[in-house]
């Protein structure tokens, strides 16, 4: 059970490690989703407090209403006992009762009311200052993320460069070499011909002194001088 169990636990951190990756992987696109739940729980928040007000306004009014008639019937009251009609007095002291039953009623639902919207608008308020931040953030992250993927690509060209510059260095100087080489043939196939040609033996006579000699201007005057001597 001991080896069964570190499997199964080895499997869960397998599984958490690659759901880990799988969010990193898509942090962004995860965060610009949740800011669009965000803003539709806040649309219908929004909706509520409509609503809450719409509801605190009809109770207000409501109340205004139960309080005038309140005072109506009571200035009857005053009227029936000016005239002894204390049954009718009564009465109407009774639907006057009743109003403040009603009043209070509507009261304590017009309380509530104003306290549930009080509540809203503050959640609605700072919900959206965090929407709006959370907006701001977002777009910080994609321009930091098209900085790195455009610095990213700036440094995968320049590293290709420089290695395509090495490799255009190496065929430069194997082209060099081998001119070299074509170079060093050329010359040793004229020095192999002129070795083996009249003209290098010629040459090898005159620099002995050996054979016919050029003649030049003091050779001449020097023969014309041991003549007439």
């Amino acid at each position: 059970m001991g080896i069964l169990n570190k499997i199964l636990t080895a499997f869960r951190g397998g599984a958490t490690e690659v759901g880990q990756n799988i969010v990193d992987a898509n942090s962004t696109r995860i965060f610009e989703q949740e800011i669009r739940d965000a803003e539709k729980h806040l649309t219908r928040a929004k909706r509520e407090l409509t609503d809450v007000m719409a509801k605190e306004m009809q109770a207000s009014r409501e109340i205004d209403r139960l309080k005038r008639s309140v005072v109506e019937h009571e200035g009857y009251v005053t009227q029936a006992l000016d005239k002894g009609n204390e049954e009718l007095a009564i009465e109407i002291a009774e639907k006057i009762a009743q109003l403040d039953e009603e009043l209070a009623e509507q009261q304590t639902a017009n309380d509530s009311f104003s306290s549930h919207a009080v509540r809203l608008k503050d959640l609605v308020k700072k919900t959206e200052r965090q929407l709006n931040d959370y907006q701001r953030q977002l777009t910080m992250v994609k321009t930091t993320e098209s900085v790195q993927k455009a610095t990213a690509t700036i440094t995968d060209s320049f590293a290709s460069s420089n290695s395509k510059l090495l490799n255009a260095k190496d065929s430069l100087e194997r082209i060099k070499a081998r001119q070299q080489q074509f170079d060093d043939r050329l010359k040793a196939s004229e020095t192999l011909a002129e070795e083996n040609s009249d003209k290098s033996l010629h040459d090898k006579l005159a620099q002995a002194g050996i054979g016919e000699q050029k003649s030049n201007a003091n050779a001449v005057l020097d023969r014309i001088k041991a003549r007439k001597g």
